[in-house]
């Protein structure tokens, strides 16, 4: 989109800043590649999944730091989807996910080589000072954590964006959450992602009008973090409002691990994204102005006012003589009634348009000087 991007829902919606890029109404969505835990905890797969977000066209990739025995208790249970694929201790499963600090260093790397940018969730204090360390350009908090003070209170103070989900929360929640950061005088770097925290979302339950109403209940980006499986989905939630899309995505839906039945394969996530960003081209200007593709048929389809007899010079002009016929260029239909009345000056032929210069003038005021008439004539 070109400089004259105009914000599509509320102009008190501030800016956030993410690297070069700049997060809100009326700029270019962006879009996370959420990778999570897709690379099953090997770095060349995680390689891969960064290779495969930049391709897609994604603005960013994320990932989770984590360390399982920081994040769990020994005995705590999977979800259903999680246990559905064989995972039937949360704990087990986390330490087969987790890739190393060092690991994570090469992977930060080369998604600086290859031009994308970095992301990241922290689970715990240790791993947010990890990220901060790294330099990440902002902060990705997780939907259960929206109530995490502790965590939360540290994000702010790292004066870092933060874009933190909501899935299964309630309103009261995510007041709290925006009121933590206005306390804190850091409402301008908070975006809000609208969330199901279900794996995956049916479409049905996605609930994309949140994101409006979220908008419109605070003066922040509103984004859309997306668990269906489906590749329309992007482009429903930035038609609904969404500023920053995050979509999990996979090498296979057949690889092991919890995620990636409902992630995206690379030609389904290429497609997510370029639905997204024509939905964004789609909305346009909310603003109704005319468009230069529309002058032709405006001027083609509308009417003018004509004669619908011959009319000699001198005759005063009643309804029965003039009619309202294509194309445009003439007397605007909207002025109709100030013609009937009229002493004409010259003769008019019978089908043709009536010009104000054929007119008597009433009063100094009913007709527009012949350069405004041209200029009116010319922006039709």
């Amino acid at each position: 989109m070109q400089q004259n991007k105009t914000r599509l829902f509320w102009s008190n919606t501030p800016v956030v800043r993410i690297g070069h890029r700049q997060i809100g109404p009326g700029q270019d969505v962006y879009i996370i590649a959420e990778a999570g835990v897709n690379h099953n905890g090997k770095i060349d797969l995680a390689i891969q999944l960064v290779e495969i977000a930049k391709r897609a066209g994604a603005d960013a990739v994320k990932f989770q730091v984590f360390t399982a025995d920081n994040l769990v208790i020994s005995n705590a249970p999977t979800a259903t989807y999680q246990a559905e694929r064989g995972h039937g201790n949360q704990k087990q499963m986390l330490r087969q996910l987790e890739l190393t600090r060092e690991e994570f260093v090469d992977v930060f790397n080369y998604c600086k080589d290859v031009g994308i940018d970095f992301l990241a969730t922290p689970f715990s204090i240790a791993d947010l000072e990890f990220l901060l360390e790294l330099g990440v350009s902002a902060i990705k908090i997780a939907s259960p954590d929206i109530v995490n003070i502790p965590l939360l209170e540290k994000v702010i103070a790292s004066n870092l964006p933060a874009i933190v989900s909501t899935g299964a929360s309630v309103s009261e929640e995510i007041t709290q959450l925006v009121d933590l950061f206005t306390n804190n005088a850091a409402l301008s770097r908070l975006i809000l992602m609208h969330c199901i925290s279900s794996y995956p979302t049916k479409l049905s339950n996605a609930n994309l009008a949140v994101i409006s109403n979220l908008a419109r209940q605070f003066p922040l980006p509103v984004g859309f973090s997306d668990h269906t499986a489906e590749w329309i989905t992007g482009a429903l939630a930035v038609s609904a409002g969404a500023t920053v899309l995050e979509k999990h995505f996979t090498i296979s839906r057949d690889m092991p691990g919890p995620d990636h039945s409902f992630s995206l394969e690379e030609s389904q996530l290429r497609q997510y994204i370029l639905a997204a960003r024509e939905a964004q081209h789609a909305l346009g200007n909310p603003h109704r102005n005319l468009l230069e593709c529309e002058k032709e048929v405006r001027n083609i389809a509308r009417g003018s006012v004509v004669a619908t007899i011959d009319i000699s010079a001198g005759t005063i002009i009643t309804p029965a003589m003039v009619a309202v016929k294509r194309p445009a260029g003439g007397i605007e239909p909207v002025r109709i009634k100030e013609v009937i009345g009229s002493q004409t000056l010259v003769d008019i032929p019978a089908d043709s348009q009536i010009d104000w210069q054929m007119l008597k003038p009433l009063s100094d005021e009913h007709i527009p000087t012949p350069a405004l008439q041209k200029n009116n004539v010319a922006h039709q």
